[in-house]
């Protein structure tokens, strides 16, 4: 099997920690890692791999002297609409994590589960999907194939760490001493219906992400989407509840197969015996949860279900992995 260079851009941040642990348990064939942050954290030394990586500044000049075949980004969409061009112009493929690319229409917008296909157009630049939108498609996808999906009303309950290390010592802290620094309003004891900046038409960004990136991932621009995003006092782990309305009949036990054939999927919906989802039990894991099946009689053909997940791995840094994971298999065929 070939032999692979990977930098992780942002390798200090939390996802890029949590990169460089879904890296160590997936051993992908790469020769050499190479690690990137900001002046602030260069010359940092990282254990990784059992090897010491002193971190190296992200500058042009410390990009274009190395052969690098795969860049991981989770350093925000600044620094990857600044720097993805860079890495991709010297033949490495950019897999990113910020919503900078996400619904540009040349770059293929990649959830593995649902979407791989889409890798093949990729021009050196892969969007990885927001993170409430990456679980929901994998719970989406298999019956869309099915039943053919009209409608998606997303509520969402979304973990302090979905706004880095700043939101989740705001949780931490604010139990504590009392003091936020990174939410508008307490975060402890509360719930804030406001994730990300509001735009004219009174959604949030966080929203409009969800909406426009479903309708791309699934390939289908005719689906009506909305969504209403909450913070809530979480560590990790976004929950949501997810209102579908089909566009063929559909019955319970023909959801509750599909969910279950499901690659990435774990169905937890015994009701009786009080056993559902939760981000308590999904916490770094990969998989998407899903519970609470219920048929919504109040539409033609319809059903309710919750889905959760860890947003730091599944929602971030395990999809990305798992990326260059499919592309490295693809490439050794």
């Amino acid at each position: 099997m070939k032999q692979y260079n990977v930098a992780v851009v942002g390798a200090t941040g939390m996802v890029g920690n949590k990169f460089l642990q879904v890296l160590t348990e997936k051993q992908l064939p790469v020769k050499n890692y190479y690690l990137y942050a900001s002046a602030k954290s260069a010359g940092k030394v990282i254990n990784f791999m059992g090897k010491d990586h002193t971190v190296i500044e992200l500058t042009e000049a410390n990009v274009v002297d190395k052969e690098i075949d795969f860049a991981l980004f989770s350093a925000g969409g600044s620094t990857s609409k600044e720097f993805a061009p860079i890495f991709a112009r010297q033949g490495a493929i950019v897999i990113d994590n910020s919503s900078q690319w996400r619904m540009d229409p040349t770059v293929p917008l990649v959830v593995p589960e649902v979407n791989p296909e889409a890798i093949k157009n990729h021009h050196n630049i892969i969007a990885n999907p927001n993170c409430s939108t990456i679980q929901a498609v994998v719970a989406l996808k298999p019956l869309h194939d099915k039943y053919g999906i009209k409608r998606v009303v997303y509520s969402t309950y979304q973990a302090v760490s979905g706004a880095g290390v700043a939101g989740y010592n705001d949780l931490v802290n604010q139990a504590k001493e009392g003091e936020t620094k990174k939410f508008p309003y307490p975060i402890f004891g509360n719930c804030i219906p406001h994730i990300d900046v509001f735009l004219p038409n009174g959604y949030t960004k966080e929203e409009e992400k969800m909406i426009n990136e479903t309708k791309k991932i699934l390939n289908d621009y005719t689906i009506k989407v909305t969504a209403t995003t909450v913070r809530v006092p979480v560590r990790y782990g976004h929950s949501e509840s997810i209102n579908i309305e089909f566009n063929k009949p559909c019955t319970l036990e023909g959801v509750r197969e599909c969910l279950s054939s499901q690659k990435g999927l774990i169905l937890v919906d015994d009701y009786q015996n009080n056993k559902y989802p939760m981000p308590l039990y999904a916490e770094d894991h990969d998989e998407v949860y899903v519970g609470r099946v219920r048929i919504d009689d109040t539409v033609e053909s319809g059903v309710n279900i919750w889905v959760v997940a860890d947003n730091i791995r599944k929602g971030a840094a395990t999809n990305a992995v798992q990326i260059l994971e499919y592309m490295i298999k693809e490439d050794n065929k």
